[in-house]
């Protein structure tokens, strides 16, 4: 018996110290919330995950020509992960183009004096919508204090970076060259800075207070620089509010306020900027663009915070659901030429059918004081990311 017990027992230590070694070199597979691949030294990981949005629009036509449709409003693919002490992220959007056309974050970072330092090709620290996931903006589109507006075209750039973070504090500083992947080459530079702080941080409530500079210089080569407004959603009519010509060699600076709270289901959310757009001849011209937009969760829920980059994340989707109910008011004015100006207001609802899918209605008012445009949207959008 003793000798049989002890046959075992090598048995077990035997079988322990294989699972042990295969354990020490086969890498580790997880699939919660998409596909996770670490290395056994845990010096190599490697993630895919990615989105899909797709779009309908139909427009209450007035003055401007539209043509209701569908579309990809967005079909990513993403690669993320860490090699040897170094993060690294690759996106496609084949929605926007194949090769550079659709390239968005393609960059490596690394931990630095406390923060992060970042190189390649992603978003200028600046706007705290703009810096908001697409999978989590409140509305379908971004308003126009962003690329959607007033850095119209000029989303992703290629430059370096450096952000730090604290439970209640950001300071994030970039300087890039005036050029997307697929832009060509040129020499213009530009720099931006945001810096956010909450007072108030905690399961439930949530008050944020930020500011951010950008600087725009156009140099050899360089394109347009212009602020272009979508007043009535997105393949809707659109008006140029100013522009920066390349040939001017002139700038633009912008300086934004920042103004957002979770207070359990309610949230708000609210940025002014006022920017300059250099011109060759004669004065300067100024414009102003702010928004203001909320939500309420119907059947309970909360928007969370994400103190290390400042900026609200969606809110946790239980097996019931959530409904939210949002609405924008949105504006933008070029003060040196008359009526130059175009203002929005969006009233949507959203249901969030769990971590990975939502549902989004928004019905845009569009009002062009240019042309007299009053041209309103109805869209839709199914949205699943992993």
């Amino acid at each position: 018996m003793e000798t049989r017990t002890d046959a075992q027992s090598d048995i077990n230590v035997g079988t322990q110290q294989s699972i042990e070694s295969i354990a020490a070199t086969t890498p580790k597979l997880e699939t919660k919330g998409g596909i996770k691949v670490t290395s056994p030294d845990k010096k190599f990981e490697a993630s895919l995950g990615g989105r899909i949005h797709f779009d309908a629009y139909a427009f209450d036509r007035d003055i401007a020509a539209t043509t209701g449709t569908t579309e990809f409003r967005r079909a990513r693919l993403t690669l993320a992960g860490k090699a040897l002490g170094w993060d690294y992220k690759v996106e496609q959007d084949f929605a926007a183009g194949t090769n550079l056309d659709g390239l968005r974050d393609a960059f490596i970072a690394t931990s630095l004096w406390g923060g992060k330092a970042t190189i390649g090709h992603f978003k200028p620290y600046r706007s705290m919508e703009e810096l908001t996931s697409s999978n989590e903006i409140l509305m379908m589109e971004r308003p126009f204090a962003s690329a959607t507006g007033l850095f119209s075209g000029r989303q992703f750039q290629q430059g370096v970076g450096y952000q730090r973070g604290g439970e209640n504090y950001t300071a994030g500083f970039t300087v890039f060259n005036l050029r997307g992947a697929s832009g060509v080459r040129n020499e213009g530079v530009g720099a931006s800075g945001r810096v956010t702080f909450a007072p108030i941080n905690n399961d439930n409530e949530t008050l944020h207070f930020g500011g951010w500079a950008s600087l725009e210089n156009n140099n050899q080569g360089s394109a347009d620089l212009s602020a272009v407004a979508n007043y009535a959603g997105r393949r809707g009519p659109a008006q140029t509010i100013a522009t920066t010509t390349g040939a001017s060699r002139n700038q633009v600076t912008a300086y934004g306020l920042e103004a957002a709270g979770s207070f359990g289901p309610l949230f708000f959310q609210g940025e002014y900027v006022n920017a300059t757009f250099g011109q060759p001849l004669g004065r300067d011209q100024d414009v102003t663009t702010w928004y203001l937009q909320g939500s309420w969760l119907l059947n309970g829920g909360h928007k969370g915070y994400k103190p290390a980059t400042g900026i609200f994340g969606s809110p946790k989707v239980d097996s019931k659901g959530l409904w939210e109910l949002t609405a924008r008011y949105d504006t933008i004015e070029n003060k040196d030429i008359a009526d130059r100006e175009a203002t929005s207001v969006i009233l949507g609802v959203n249901y969030y059918v769990n971590a990975n899918l939502r549902f989004m209605f928004n019905y845009t008012q569009g009002d062009n004081q240019v042309n007299g445009d009053e041209t309103g949207q109805y869209a839709l959008r199914t949205q699943f990311s992993w």
